[in-house]
């Protein structure tokens, strides 16, 4: 059974930093896309940030310049790097892969428990 166990969330002033980590395991064949998303109160889930196998990456246009996803594959682990935080970058993160269990050979989404992350001073 795959499983996602994501790191890092907290409280953090405006203009701060903080750096999440999702660890991927249980029967992994491969991984391809890894993506993060965020919930806000209120809001629907958005996509953040998501790196493919190869290591091209996309972003929202609202953390463009702030933000930087990064995978190791040795690790199965995927990052986010968040730099000059907002109090609207408030949210649960989730982490989110495409991958491909050892069991199956068929491409499974999988989904992390989330993690708050808070901006305020």
């Amino acid at each position: 059974q795959v499983q996602l166990v994501e790191s890092g969330g907290g409280l953090v002033q405006p203009g701060g930093s903080l750096r999440l980590s999702c660890a991927a395991s249980g029967g992994i064949f491969s991984i391809n896309d890894m993506d993060w998303y965020r919930q806000a109160p209120g809001k629907q889930r958005e996509l953040v940030a998501q790196v493919s196998t190869s290591g091209n990456t996309n972003y929202a246009d609202s953390v463009k310049g702030r933000f930087t996803v990064s995978r190791d594959n040795a690790k199965n682990t995927v990052y986010l790097q968040m730099n000059s935080l907002k109090p609207e970058d408030t949210a649960v993160y989730y982490c989110h892969i495409h991958t491909i269990p050892i069991a199956t050979r068929r491409e499974l989404e999988v989904w992390g428990q989330g993690t708050l992350v808070t901006v305020s001073s």
